[in-house]
């Protein structure tokens, strides 16, 4: 048992059972036991891989995005450039690589990090030099804002509901025998099919406040994440560990935990916020519209051998439909105000 599983069940012992969303914030976040708050979980030595870390080439392109994006805003001279939860900074650092090509961007770009990891925050200085840090996205400065979540939204917690034939119950995390357990709680009536029903309220909440300030300030936002476009029933909470499924009741604190993005759910509360929400792409298709090919064929020409085919399988990886080019969506929103984004929207 480790450390923060026996201060979860204390608590449930004294509370009573825990909603999935507690349960999942206090394993990811507490503070010097959560899992985000004691390592860094990234490549081969951790327990998964984003896809910064797999092609440079992914940070580059959503540079190109960028700057095309800041182009159809009106170039503002002073922006801030936002990352949620941004890991080890390799995105950020090839984003700035790439956008360099247009020195009055170069120039006019603030960057900002949204990340409450203590060790990720170092990695990220030792990356990108000192740069703007916050724990939350309401700290974020009075400036139109373009602003990047790639695998932000997963990490957040969620609520679990199920509908048992009009009877609705909030899945828990209990404690007895030693052991925690997963069960359900009568709960308020809600509308829904039957089935369980997952909603993330922090989420949303996020989503709305970014919405908000990019509908006073000016700016987009782009969120990459795996996850569904509509709403709908269905279990996706899930457990990494060394690259392996595992239980979400294993081994609190050294687990990560996550969930399918609800990206119709999510895009409402932007909606809500006041941002405009353009049309909805897979990475792949995001990414091959950015370039993606040429970009890979390009940089592959300079290696040999088994470098150059790991790094053409890299991008594939990234693109393919059986691999990550389905799962993973791109959300994009913007002010209302501007000229088209490309690739979701033709001039």
């Amino acid at each position: 048992m480790t450390k923060l599983e026996e201060i979860i069940a204390a608590m449930i012992e004294a509370e009573g059972p825990m909603p999935v969303d507690r349960y999942m914030a206090l394993c990811l976040g507490y503070p010097q036991l959560g899992y985000y708050m004691t390592r860094d979980p990234f490549g081969a030595s951790g327990d998964f891989t984003t896809s910064p870390e797999i092609s440079q080439v992914f940070g580059e392109l959503i540079g190109v995005w960028l700057l095309n994006s800041w182009a159809a805003l009106g170039s503002p001279k002073k922006f801030a450039l936002v990352e949620l939860g941004p890991g080890r900074g390799t995105s950020m650092a090839d984003i700035l690589r790439a956008v360099k090509a247009v020195p009055e961007f170069a120039q006019a770009v603030e960057v900002h990090l949204v990340e409450t990891s203590p060790v990720l925050c170092n990695l990220q200085r030792k990356k990108l030099g000192e740069v703007h840090w916050h724990n939350t996205v309401e700290s974020l400065p009075s400036l139109p804002s373009f602003i990047i979540a790639n695998e932000f939204f997963d990490a957040l917690p969620i609520q679990q509901f199920e509908n048992q034939a009009g009877r609705w119950f909030q899945r828990c995390v209990g404690y007895g025998d030693g052991n925690l357990k997963m069960g359900l709680v009568p709960a308020p009536s809600m509308q829904g099919e039957d089935g369980l029903h997952e909603i993330s309220p922090v989420s949303q909440a996020i989503a709305e406040d970014l919405g908000a300030h990019i509908a006073k300030y000016g700016g987009a936002a782009l969120v990459i994440d795996y996850g569904h476009l509509k709403s709908s029933a269905g279990d996706t909470l899930q457990a990494l560990r060394k690259h392996e499924f595992v239980s979400v009741l294993d081994s609190p604190g050294e687990t990560d935990i996550t969930a399918h993005v609800d990206f119709e759910a999510l895009a409402k509360a932007f909606i809500l916020g006041g941002a405009e929400l353009l049309p909805m792409l897979t990475q792949g298709q995001f990414l091959k519209s950015m370039g993606l090919d040429l970009r890979t064929e390009k940089l592959a020409a300079k290696l040999d051998g088994q470098a150059r085919e790991d790094f053409k399988a890299a991008s594939n990886r990234l693109a393919d439909a059986a691999q990550m080019g389905n799962l993973f969506k791109v959300m994009a929103v913007a002010q209302k105000n501007r000229q088209p984004i490309y690739p979701f929207e033709e001039a």
